[in-house]
């Protein structure tokens, strides 16, 4: 028995406009549920990470207090809020795995959570622009600007791949439908998503709204524990890789789309696994804008650069494709509130690899990846994930 950190329970709500006020109700509704999944009291957690990204989104900061606040049993438990942009939600799971291992805890408790849609929709994108560097890209005026100029910059070397976009947001959307969770639960369809018009109109560069992943609210929780905490749970997912690696800040001291810092991360996940992308049974990754998962195909070892598209026109990244990506629609369909979506994209596929998936079971699920980024894959975080039991 070791302190490898083991994921044991899990909990997902509903992504979207939700009834829930605020971080605190957000926090509550995934928090028992988790514990209770794991067959855990709240007695056994030793230690609470809370990733919430906020930015201006709610006024009530110290969101790692509001744990005990929503579920007053953990009041007294030692709990950190960890931020890191978009992957927010990795970075906190990362945290617990990390004291895990550091022997100085057995249990952990791991909320995302964000509250988006109570600013105005125009602002969202404003709030979003501070994962940028905004000495050089406040210009873009919104987040959605930023990957618009990464779009236009790899279409200026690629040539037009705005039909590719169309198509993995269609197939997200697709995927979307089966995922109760799910934000936009519609499939949306190839000729909808490829024709600018009222309804999908140009948000930034060449980006038509369908290529941009929504306002959410929502939230997700993990309880992972050392394999000698673990001994009778009932379900128990273990991490066969992780890294983290970072990228500069400002898209002007780096090639803008090659994502190098993701091809780090990914690598050493990989490395540690001892494994190929290709090995994997399916991939959760960061889909904020179809631009990104397009360009994740490269970064990932999918297909050589610049030929992301071969994956697409090919259907590899289909529900029955060579390596299934975002079988639960992605943040495209899912939605992507910050906080919470690192937490959920390890969620989903533990629900995969235990068969608890439901309608957006893949087969034969064995081995799963997951790559979340905070900003313009800045910050990035690789996992690769196998059931212990």
């Amino acid at each position: 028995m070791t302190n490898r950190p083991l994921m044991t329970g899990w909990a997902h709500s509903r992504f979207g406009k939700a009834e829930a006020p605020d971080i605190e109700a957000l926090v509550a509704e995934v928090a028992i549920s988790a514990i209770r999944h794991a067959g855990v009291a709240p007695a056994d957690i030793d230690a609470i990470y809370v990733g919430v990204f906020n930015g201006g989104f709610s006024r009530q900061g110290f969101s790692a207090a509001l744990v005990g606040m929503a579920v007053p049993e953990l009041a007294h438990v030692p709990a950190t809020r960890v931020e890191n942009a978009c992957s927010t939600g990795s970075a906190a799971l990362f945290a617990a795995a990390d004291v895990l291992q550091a022997g100085r805890a057995q249990t952990a408790l791991v909320i995302g959570a964000e509250k988006m849609t109570a600013v105005p929709a125009a602002d969202a994108g404003g709030l979003l622009l501070g994962a940028s560097y905004l000495k050089e890209e406040a210009s873009h005026g919104s987040f959605a600007g930023a990957f618009g100029h990464i779009a236009q910059a790899y279409f200026d070397r690629y040539g037009d791949h705005s039909d590719e976009l169309a198509m993995i947001a269609a197939k997200n959307h697709a995927n979307g439908v089966a995922n109760p969770y799910a934000h936009m639960r519609k499939d949306l369809g190839f000729d909808f998503c490829s024709t600018v018009s009222d309804r999908n109109p140009i948000v930034a560069g060449p980006l038509r709204r369908t290529d941009c992943s929504l306002i959410s609210d929502g939230a997700a929780a993990i309880v992972l524990q050392t394999e000698d905490a673990a001994a009778s749970a009932p379900r128990a997912v273990a991490f066969r890789g992780r890294a983290q690696a970072n990228d500069h800040l400002a898209l002007s001291r780096r090639d803008p789309i090659a994502f190098s810092g993701a091809t780090a991360a990914w690598g050493a996940a990989l490395d540690q696994a001892g494994i190929g992308t290709f090995d994997l049974d399916v991939l959760e990754t960061h889909d904020c804008f179809t631009i990104a998962e397009l360009i994740e195909y490269e970064a990932l070892g999918i297909t050589d650069p610049g030929a992301g598209r071969e994956a697409v026109l090919e259907g590899w990244t289909t529900k029955g494709g060579r390596l299934p990506v975002n079988p639960s629609g992605g943040l495209k369909a899912k939605g992507h509130p910050i906080g919470a979506t690192g937490v959920s994209q390890h969620a989903m596929q533990c629900m995969q690899l235990t068969g608890e998936a439901g309608p957006t079971q893949i087969d034969g699920v064995e081995l799963a990846g997951v790559f979340n980024m905070g900003g313009a894959a800045v910050a990035n975080y690789a996992s690769v994930l196998e059931r212990v039991r």
